[in-house]
């Protein structure tokens, strides 16, 4: 971005980025709404850790997985950025996501249990810091689009769970 006041372009870049970031994360839960059971096979397997606790937890799933990827893609390709580079967001918006579902199997919350900041912040930015030199973000942007992230994530999941498309609001 550049240094001093934001442009135009450089807003529309932001606007556009959080927008995948929200597809990225937003699509296993659509699609968990309009596949039901199938596809459902838990990453982990049932696997568990140390401590005996799943790795991720049933909500974990394959159809996630490729959920966020092809619409994060296909999001990044209809905005101009590249199929490419929605692929790596996605991916790496859902290794964040991994994460703070194993660190939270290990700190004893159960499967959807709340943890604000943790539920939101790695899947947001692990891909900005992952993507940051390729779209020229410096560290100001990844905190502005890190909050926003954080703040419309929190308020579309209350409309989602208002809309009966979630099971619970996060």
């Amino acid at each position: 971005m550049t240094k001093g006041l934001l442009t135009i372009a450089d807003a529309l870049l932001l606007a556009r980025i959080l927008a995948l970031l929200l597809i990225a994360n937003g699509a296993p839960v659509l699609a968990t709404r309009l596949l039901a059971g199938r596809l459902a096979m838990p990453l982990d397997g049932g696997s568990t850790f140390f401590d005996g606790r799943r790795l991720f937890g049933a909500a974990k799933t394959a159809r996630g997985v490729v959920a966020s990827i092809l619409c994060t893609s296909l999001a990044a390709s209809l905005l101009g950025m590249g199929w490419g580079l929605g692929a790596i967001l996605a991916a790496s918006a859902l290794m964040g996501d991994l994460f703070a579902s194993f660190s939270k199997r290990r700190l004893g919350l159960a499967v959807h249990a709340r943890a604000f900041g943790l539920d939101q912040i790695p899947e947001s930015l692990l891909p900005l810091l992952v993507l940051q030199a390729r779209l020229h973000l410096g560290a100001v942007d990844i905190v502005v689009l890190t909050v926003a992230f954080v703040l419309l994530e929190t308020l579309l999941s209350v409309l989602l769970y208002r809309l009966k498309i979630r099971d619970r609001p996060y």
